[in-house]
């Protein structure tokens, strides 16, 4: 779905306005989806990625790792706590 911002007026918006309205839409998705949702493109790019991965194992960075620095980068706002999505 190509979706133009100025269209839907999302373009007026401010940087903050537009992070809390991903976080909205975020929090608006169900916990699962039914696999027949999910867009062979997402499937092909899941697999690929995967592919990548095993191909140059020991190239990345533990999870932990990763959000520690994100962390110590930007600051969390109080409504994210860790494990949320």
């Amino acid at each position: 779905m190509a979706t133009d911002l100025a269209k839907l007026g999302l373009d007026k918006l401010s940087a903050q306005e537009r992070l809390e309205l991903i976080d909205t839409l975020w929090d608006s998705l169900p916990e699962r989806l039914d696999a027949s949702m999910i867009p062979d493109w997402h499937l092909a790019g899941l697999a690929r990625r995967r592919a990548d991965a095993r191909a140059t194992s020991g190239a990345g960075k533990p999870w932990r790792e990763v959000l520690d620095q994100l962390e110590a980068r930007f600051i969390l706002s109080p409504k994210r706590k860790r494990g949320s999505r």
